[in-house]
């Protein structure tokens, strides 16, 4: 659905908001807000980067190559390059989502046409909820006003009140008179105004629309944009995958039933099942059976077991693509249930575990990093949808983004421990705790994420906002949990990696816990600075000396390759 998810549809079909959304994936593109650029620049742009979303997502290949030329390793010419980006040229990709004061929306490119339409589900509820939500931070983020001396009068009433067959009067006082200062009456108004607004904006979503004649597309020399003598091409495949049967022009659908149709009748289905299940695999494995999961071809490595990918392959094809099937086929496999466990010899002889002799072991993509600290420490919020996070960041670092200039404000609220899957992505200025552990920027699709080891994941782990807080929690925790040393190690251990502290260990945290002690105890302030880093409220009944010595205890746990990794 989300190349063709736009056919074919009709608003009595009780998937109808589910192809919008999938299809809307074609719109989400490099935009750019720059005036005065070139339409047929950004056309090619948007051309190419829904090739290499195709290719690698689908075809686990590298088409983008061809862009410029015919590709140096596997056999997509620059032809068959153009020739798939055609099946896109039917998209109106002029206007997308409206903003206040531009009557063209994100980009500058002129339509009479709204490739807009609005659509009442789930999806608005989320977003009220996060206009509400963006009110309550606003209301608590307003500084205290000063509370004026109020006059008020006693105006005389009456009242009759009966009770148990009992009449009994009373006089009642009633006051009249200014209860609010006029600046709080102002900002009321104002408020009430901005809520009516909100109840009446039409909530639109941005999704993929057809337009009546396709656009011509043309072999690019050299991928030049601005050369318009290349030979005009039609919607095909690659040249040396056959050709599509089609009655007239072939289209997205087209392609999309391609990708999934037997090679009996044509299609690639099986060879598309086989991109799909080594994807999957490397999810549950930490490495495809392919190791270059969006590489098939000569550049790629060859699965370790081909007949093993086949299998998984055809069960998943055959299963009518049952996501769920090749999961539980997976996740009940005696490979998969293996321990993680590695012996000297194993070490040795299969360090990247391509026997399969033990299960695979692998650090957290940044999101799980983030949950993963957040959730031993007892703060992560597990509450489901709603707006972007802004967790801690360092003043200034949007200094360099301009035209307009960007604000960042942090969270005051519980928002600031919810799951890393909610944080704010600003497109070339990553969150540098994300960024730390290789997460993308956005910009393209990204089939497969790096995992590197560098100093800087550890800086971040032992000195971001984020992390301390989270160690000062879990010392928390744990102080409150246990009361001897041994006993507080233990939990602290077993929250952070489900599993007591060996002799080493134990022997080791004791040494660092001492000597924390002995520091804090030296220089009361660092102890103090320590503990005052977070917006959460500290437990004031512990002593601030043995809260900051195993809050820095904490800290060395949650820096552990075991806390931050699947093990």
């Amino acid at each position: 659905m989300q190349i063709a998810g736009d056919f074919s549809v009709k608003n009595s079909d009780e998937h109808f908001e589910d192809r919008l959304l999938a299809g809307a994936y074609n719109r989400l593109l490099q935009t750019s807000h720059e005036g005065g650029l070139q339409v047929k620049e950004y056309r090619t742009i948007y051309q190419a980067d829904r090739i290499r979303n195709l290719s690698g997502v689908w075809l686990g290949a590298t088409v983008g190559c061809a862009q410029c030329h015919d590709h140096k390793y596997d056999p997509y010419t620059s032809r068959d390059f153009y020739a798939l980006g055609a099946f896109f040229a039917d998209i109106d990709d002029e206007k997308h989502m409206g903003v206040a004061g531009r009557g063209g929306g994100t980009n500058t490119l002129p339509t009479a046409r709204d490739p807009e339409q609005a659509v009442v589900g789930p999806f608005d509820r989320e977003r009220a909820s996060a206009l509400d939500a963006t009110i309550q931070q606003a209301r608590a983020s307003l500084p205290p006003l000063p509370l004026p001396v109020v006059e008020a009068t006693a105006q005389e009433g009456s009242d009759k009140e009966k009770k148990e067959n009992q009449s009994q009067s009373s006089e009642k006082t009633k006051l009249s008179g200014v209860v609010e200062p006029p600046e709080i009456l102002q900002a009321r108004k104002h408020l009430k105004a901005l809520e009516l607004k909100r109840k009446n904006l039409e909530r639109k979503l941005m999704i993929t629309k057809q337009l009546e004649t396709p656009r011509i597309v043309r072999v690019q020399h050299r991928g030049n944009w601005m050369d318009e003598s290349g030979e005009v091409v039609e919607p095909a495949i690659p040249a040396f995958l056959g050709s599509l049967e089609t009655d007239g022009r072939a289209t997205r659908a087209d392609l999309a039933r391609w990708l999934v149709t037997p090679g009996d009748d044509g299609g690639i289905g099986e060879f598309t099942a086989r991109v799909i299940a080594n994807r999957i695999w490397s999810i549950f494995f930490g490495a495809g059976l392919c190791r270059s999961v969006n590489d098939f071809g000569g550049q790629g490595e060859p699965p370790d077991y081909p007949k093993l990918l086949d299998r998984l392959a055809l069960e998943f094809f055959e299963s009518d693509w049952d996501v769920r099937h090749l999961i539980r086929r997976i996740v009940t496999s005696r490979a998969y249930r293996m321990s993680s466990d590695a012996t000297e010899d194993m070490l040795k002889h299969d360090p990247e575990n391509r026997f399969l002799a033990r299960q695979g072991r692998w650090r957290y993509h940044a999101e799980g990093v983030r949950d993963a600290v957040l959730l031993a420490s007892g703060l992560l919020v597990e509450r489901l949808g709603g707006p972007s996070v802004h967790p801690y960041q360092p003043s200034g670092y949007y200094r360099h983004l301009n035209f307009p200039q960007r604000t960042y404000n942090q969270d005051t609220d519980d928002r600031q421990w919810r799951r890393g899957l909610y944080v704010h992505w600003q497109r070339m200025f990553l969150h540098p705790q994300l960024m730390a552990f290789d997460a993308p920027t956005r910009e393209e699709c990204t089939a497969q994420r790096p995992r590197s080891n560098t100093p800087k994941a550890a800086l971040v782990l032992l000195n971001d906002p984020t992390f301390i807080e989270a160690a000062r929690n879990l010392a928390e925790r744990v102080l409150n949990e246990s009361e001897s040393d041994d006993d507080r190690l233990t939990t602290l251990w077993r929250y952070a990696v489900s599993r007591k502290p060996d002799t080493f260990e134990r022997k080791q945290l004791k040494n660092l816990l001492q000597n924390s002690r002995q520091e804090y105890q030296e220089s009361p302030e660092s102890a103090g600075e320590l503990l005052a880093v977070g917006i959460s409220s500290r437990d004031d009944t512990l002593d601030a000396i043995e809260h900051a010595a195993w809050t820095a205890t904490a800290r060395a746990v949650l820096n552990l390759r075991e806390t931050i990794g699947r093990y």
